[in-house]
């Protein structure tokens, strides 16, 4: 029987800006409570990520009684509150599907645009009230799963084993080690095999259990140095990850994680050193 257990827990109250780190969370059909549920567009509604952005990576996020607090050194904060202001309504682009978004405002969107130094106006967007997000893969997540501004599934699950091997590969072609935050987690895992995760059904602890749906695709932001900004020149760890670890089929991609849906367990708290069960793949859904 495969074991393992919770060694990490992160939210990204605003997509592609800095997590948060906690010791628990609360599970949700949608992936943990307040991950992902604001973006970052252009004022003509398309999203923005450190793809295009990478300095969005030092904008620091906080939890606080009444909201989201934006930071960044030196250039001061702004703060996204939990309940919608009712802003000026704004259709939000990402992945290809037009989302009913409610704008933020005037004065967290100066504030962001200064906080980066960047030449054209950025704007900070919810997801409208009632309004929910067509699943752009149904046939990997199932037609019912539904999230805010993740890429596609409501988590993403990296294990321990597979970062340390991807690090002994890097040191052995002299390449610099990077740390966990590259890949952007909601949950991390220890007791895996390297990237044994792959092969997984599913884990499960107590009342929750999440189901296994496809490895994750990684894309520029693995190369891209979470405290700095910057983007690594040679694309790593993007290349060697690429090699030792590629997306089964046809297209060359690295895969590193697992893309999870909630199978049982909504309401429920994921905990830092939760103990887990690995269900087979044949188990899904059992």
């Amino acid at each position: 029987m495969t074991q393992a257990q919770v060694t990490g827990l992160t939210i990204y109250p605003v997509k592609s800006l800095k997590g948060i780190a906690l010791e628990q969370a609360r599970l949700t059909p949608a992936g943990l409570d307040h991950d992902r549920r604001f973006l970052v567009v252009r004022p003509n509604g398309r999203f923005v990520t450190q793809r295009e952005l990478p300095g969005l990576a030092l904008i620091e996020t906080e939890l606080t009684d009444e909201g989201v607090r934006l930071s960044r050194s030196s250039r001061g904060e702004a703060t996204l509150p939990f309940q919608s202001r009712g802003g000026d309504p704004l259709q939000a682009m990402i992945w290809g599907t037009w989302c009913e978004a409610i704008d933020e405002g005037d004065e967290v969107s100066r504030w962001l645009t200064a906080a980066l130094e960047c030449d054209s106006p950025l704007r900070l967007v919810r997801m409208a009230d009632g309004f929910v997000r067509p699943q752009g893969k149904p046939e990997e997540l199932g037609e019912n799963t539904h999230t805010f501004f993740a890429d596609a599934a409501p988590f993403l699950v990296a294990n321990e084993a597979s970062l340390e091997a991807l690090n002994e590969e890097l040191s052995a072609r002299g390449i610099e080690q990077v740390p966990m935050n590259r890949f952007r987690p909601n949950i991390v895992v220890r007791g895996l095999e390297p990237f044994s995760e792959h092969r997984l059904g599913g884990l499960r602890a107590g009342s929750w259990g999440l189901n296994f749906c496809h490895p994750c695709e990684r894309c520029v932001v693995t190369t891209i140095d979470q405290e700095t900004g910057r983007k690594d020149p040679d694309w790593q760890p993007f290349r060697t990850l690429k090699e030792i670890n590629p997306v089964p089929g046809e297209r060359p991609a690295p895969a590193f994680g697992q893309n999870a849906v909630l199978e049982a367990g909504e309401g429920a708290t994921i905990s830092i050193g939760d103990k887990l069960v690995g269900a087979d793949p044949s188990a899904m859904g059992s």
